[in-house]
């Protein structure tokens, strides 16, 4: 029949108001035969489009009708949807909600009765009731149909509100030990000589044991087993196995009606290469010995669900006290942090952004926070130790734990996450967490929500709104109570407890927790709006100072910066608007002495640290620090005030270079760590030794106009030497210089002789004035003959001097010499004084290899400290700074007159340039570099971390594990870092025994 136009646009019309995508679609079903005595009734026109998706509904509808085995079954369903809203609202739901539900109902077309029930038991059903919908099942499949009976009636309460995400969570899980306990059932009546011989218990972990399981999901177990009956252990310990393995065969297999969801038992002790089923002596026995911070954290939702309860009973109580101690383990906090940054980290790169679970802001998040709190404070707490991720906050904002406002907040992100999961997992029953692409997906999971005007739009807002809420809160969760708890708050509110207060700060590594409690008092309190702002800062300060070795020392360190600084207008400002200087901040205050020490001097050098994408913090280059100093030597009264302001900037510097170096090797929450450690000691070299010979410019300039006026009598050079002139100087580091002069025309040579020595006293007493600046010592201990010889020479004394007297070894020091400061000239006609002495035509004889070797065994047996550890040494050990420069300078020697690339005063250039010129290996080059670097950087950590310099590691635990925590290891792992240092420098020992001392 022809229907006419204006009928059919006004059906069109009424189904696209309803909601339907495809209305050509639905006007083609309705019409259909199966529908046709209840078309015109506009009740199931208003039910479909109040679904999640109509045009699905519909379709699932129609399907579940063509599947009625007789028109009577199928009157009785359409009469009974007509009549009924309850059943009309639960059907209709789930068909909108979920197409492998209505596959389900398509395949058993009678299941649809079990949603006409509408009992106050029905409403809320637990274990028991579930039990009794699976009595029925004797195999694996029918256990799959009565499953997916029951997850229907579960599906149906949730589609229609009857209960919200918490309560459907738990019913799923109650199913789901329902389930187990079924599964249990067929693989004991399937082997009943095993069943009798051996006690089993299921402990459900996860999701399950925390009574908050998911649609679609694992369901994490672990087993405990003993024997029964007087069975032999080892045989009853078989039987468990062999029951357990069944059990889990029995939910995972997939048969006609598909499978369940697989039971994971990879939680148990030893993953997956353990023995599926243990005594309950030889869980203990591995907790106490063996287990990680992260398996104590699992345990929080060890729920015995199914097997002997009492067995599993005991499993948990005994477990318990090493559950809640977890938090005394060294390290607790670090170890629990670090595992959800390996979460994250393993995300591939293209769903990060979709993931809805461990994503940053996603539902790991909460979940993360709310157990490391419940493990600090649940030792003492018993309210606290629910497997619930909703009950724990509760519990927490209840006892003070947690501020009331982040509660709320926390709690109601988390609910919509955890509904969005539920409703894209219910869609398939598949196991996903990733937020759908395609837009009809989003609609319908937008609709399924209450989103109806927009529901695309409306999602992706509400989605991002509360992953914001969670990325914001989750850690400020674990260090916002501690201000409370020293602050006033309003009346009511509940805080922390002084025990509390400390149990927390402990966990977080503070070795003196009352003394930080002290800090926090005096840097919060109060109703002023400098405190005001410290209170949104410091939740996240104190998390980076915890990420550090030393918390203690950082937060005492902010304080003393906030008392210098406090007045000042900008301080604060700049911490709380710029994110990069907070964090930059909180890792220099807490990563040892220098950078803190150089900052406290003159604490406006935090400005530094905030210039936007860290370009406050790239050192600058020596023109400009010369311009600087040069220009401040010009505006300067006298001579003492010119190098007090040069000192002034050298500090200055020293702080950004320093502060550079730290957030590099730290990284920061937007860039990760450095990879290229190279990169850092370059960094490091090239920034003080610019600034080194930049201070001494500026120092002859104010000695020379003090004395002299603008032109000295002499022309005067400064040589930098050793690593100076290699640009490898670190904090520590002296500068080795050679001093030249000579004379102006017309100017006795003694006269030029006496003005020449006294710029070098004048040089070197002024930068060694008692001032708050760092000194910059002097050592022109490599002249000629050494502490004897005049400190500073004409360049026609050197000239013959070398050409008479001079030594190997001279030869071999003056392979870093290069011009730093003073007459251009002069330092250039140096260069080529001393280029045939450093660089020989035809290399070195062998008597001159021969002397270089004895020189570098008798360095090695005479000047290594008394006591020392050699493996450790970085200057003088095994494999360390000496082996392989010696080694370079070596080859530089011999075959620097023919390569070019060898003519260099950088070791890692001159080492390069070998393995160019094939006098060494690709290989041989980058295990010396390696060493090189690695030896390079643990100096540069113990100036960082002691504030004085080092040879060698630290012996005191704290400072040992600051210089690991700048190397990239993290808290527990210094034994890691001792090993790699010495596993490198050994491999690099041998190479120099090859190339050094070798043919």
């Amino acid at each position: 029949m022809t229907v006419p136009q204006g009928r059919r646009s006004s059906t069109f019309t009424r189904l696209l108001r309803h909601g339907f995508t495809d209305p050509s679609a639905a006007e083609r079903l309705l019409d259909s035969d199966e529908l046709a005595p209840v078309k015109a009734d506009p009740v199931l026109l208003e039910a479909l489009g109040a679904t999640a998706d109509p045009d699905l509904a519909l379709l699932g509808l129609v399907r579940l009708l063509e599947a009625q085995p007789a028109p009577t079954a199928r009157r009785e369903l359409l009469d009974t949807l007509i009549a009924a809203k309850p059943l009309r609202d639960r059907l209709l739901g789930v068909l909108g909600a979920s197409a492998a539900l209505a596959d389900h109902l398509a395949r058993h077309p009678g299941d649809w009765h079990v949603l006409v029930t509408y009992e106050p038991h029905d409403l809320h059903p637990g274990v028991e009731e579930f039990e009794r919908q699976l009595a029925g099942a004797s195999d694996p499949v029918s256990l799959r149909v009565a499953y997916r009976r029951c997850l229907l009636s579960i599906a149906a309460r949730d589609v229609c509100g009857t209960t919200d995400v918490a309560e459907t969570a738990a019913e799923l899980a109650d199913l789901a030990t329902a389930t187990l306990r079924a599964a249990l059932a067929i693989a004991r009546a399937a082997a009943p000589d095993d069943a009798v011989s051996c006690r089993l218990a299921v402990i459900a972990m996860g999701k399950c044991g925390g009574h908050e399981l998911n649609y679609v999901s694992d369901v994490d177990v672990i087993f405990v087993g003993e024997t029964a009956n007087g069975a032999d252990e080892r045989k009853a310990l078989q039987a468990a196995t062999r029951l357990a393995s069944h059990m889990m065969r029995i939910c995972s297999e997939t048969t006609v009606e598909g499978s369940i969801w697989p039971v994971d038992a990879n939680l148990r002790p030893e993953g997956r290469n353990g023995p599926l089923v243990r005594t309950l002596s030889s869980h203990l026995a591995y907790y106490q010995r063996w287990a990680k911070t992260w398996e104590f954290q699992a345990l929080l939702k060890a729920r015995p669900v199914a097997g002997d309860s009492d067995l599993g009973e005991q499993y948990v109580a005994t477990l318990a006290p090493l559950v809640w101690g977890a938090a005394e383990r060294e390290n607790f906090v670090a170890d629990v942090q670090k595992m959800r940054r390996r979460v994250v980290a393993n995300i591939p790169a293209g769903e990060v952004e979709r993931e809805l679970k461990l994503g940053p802001g996603g539902l790991r998040d909460v979940e993360f926070a709310v157990q490391l709190l419940q493990l600090v404070h649940g030792r003492t707490d018993t309210s606290l130790r629910s497997g619930t991720t909703l009950d724990a906050l509760k519990a927490l904002a209840a006892g003070g734990y947690v501020g009331r406002a982040d509660t709320v907040q926390l709690d109601e992100a988390y609910r919509f996450l955890r509904s969005m999961e539920h409703r894209i997992q219910l869609y398939r029953l598949r196991r996903t967490h990733l937020v759908p692409e395609d837009e009809a997906d989003l609609r319908r999971l937008g609709r399924s929500l209450g989103l109806r005007t927009d529901p695309v739009n409306g999602l992706m807002r509400e989605w991002k709104r509360h992953t914001g809420v969670v990325r914001r809160l989750h850690e400020k969760l674990f260090y916002r109570p501690l201000l409370d708890a020293v602050a006033q708050l309003a009346p009511g509110e509940a805080r922390l407890s002084p025990e509390a207060a400390r149990e927390r700060l402990v966990a977080l590594g503070y070795a003196d927790p009352a003394t930080a409690l002290r800090h926090l008092e005096a840097l919060a309190s109060g109703v002023t709006r400098k405190a005001a702002i410290q209170r949104t800062l410091l939740p996240v300060l104190l998390g980076w100072f915890a990420d550090s070795a030393d918390p203690d020392a950082g937060l005492l360190n902010f304080r003393n910066v906030s008392d210098a600084l406090g007045k000042t207008p900008w301080y604060l400002r700049l911490l709380r608007d710029e994110g990069a200087a907070a964090e930059n901040l909180a890792r220099v205050l807490s990563a040892g002495r220098l950078a803190p020490d150089l900052l406290m001097r003159a604490p406006e050098a935090v400005a530094l640290l905030g210039d936007g994408e860290g370009g406050g913090l790239e050192p600058r280059g020596r023109a400009q620090l010369e311009q600087e100093i040069l220009a401040a030597v010009r505006r300067a009264g006298n001579a003492e005030q010119a190098v007090t302001v040069a000192r002034g900037v050298r500090r200055r510097e020293l702080f950004r270079t320093a502060a550079a170096d730290i957030v590099g090797s730290y990284g920061s929450e937007d860039a990760p760590a450095r990879s290229d450690q190279g990169e850092l000691i370059d960094l490091v070299g090239g920034a003080v030794s610019d600034l080194t010979a930049a201070t001494l410019a500026g120092t002859l300039r104010a000695v020379v106009r003090a004395g002299w006026g603008e032109t000295l009598p002499t022309k005067f050079a400064v040589i930098g030497m050793g690593r100076f002139g290699g640009h490898e100087l670190g904090y520590g580091s002296d500068a080795d210089v050679l001093f030249v002069h000579q004379p102006r025309e017309g100017v006795d040579e003694r006269e030029a002789g006496q003005a020449a020595n006294k710029v070098v006293a004048e040089m070197r007493r002024l930068l060694q004035l008692p001032s708050t600046d760092p000194p910059l010592l002097i050592d022109a201990d490599l002249r000629p003959e050494g502490k004897s010889g005049p400190l500073v020479r004409t360049l026609a004394s050197y000239e013959a001097y070398y050409r008479r007297w001079s030594l190997v070894w001279e030869s071999h020091a003056l392979l870093r010499a290069e011009p730093v400061a003073g007459d251009e000239d002069l330092g250039r006609r140096f260069i080529e004084l001393i280029d045939p002495l450093r660089y020989p035509a035809q290399g070195l004889d062998g008597d001159a290899v021969r002397e270089i070797r004895r020189l570098k065994a008798r360095m090695e047996s005479e000047r290594l400290p008394r006591g020392a550890d050699k493996t450790l040494h970085t200057k003088l050990g095994r494999g360390g700074l000496s082996d392989v420069e010696w080694t370079v300078q070596l080859l530089q020697l011999r075959h620097g007159w023919a390569e070019p690339g060898l003519r260099t005063t950088r070791t890692r250039a001159a080492l390069a340039a070998a393995r160019r010129a094939g006098l060494m290996s690709e290989e041989d080059a980058a295990i010396l570099d390696e060493a090189w670097v690695l030896a390079s950087r643990v100096r540069n950590a113990v100036m960082l971390v002691r504030g004085r310099a080092g040879d060698t590691f630290p012996s005191e635990s704290r400072e040992l594990a600051a210089v690991g925590r700048y190397l990239g290891y993290g808290p527990g792992h210094v034994g890691d870092m001792l090993d790699d240092y010495r596993r490198t420098t050994r491999r690099a020992r041998a190479v120099v025994e090859e190339l050094f001392y070798g043919s």
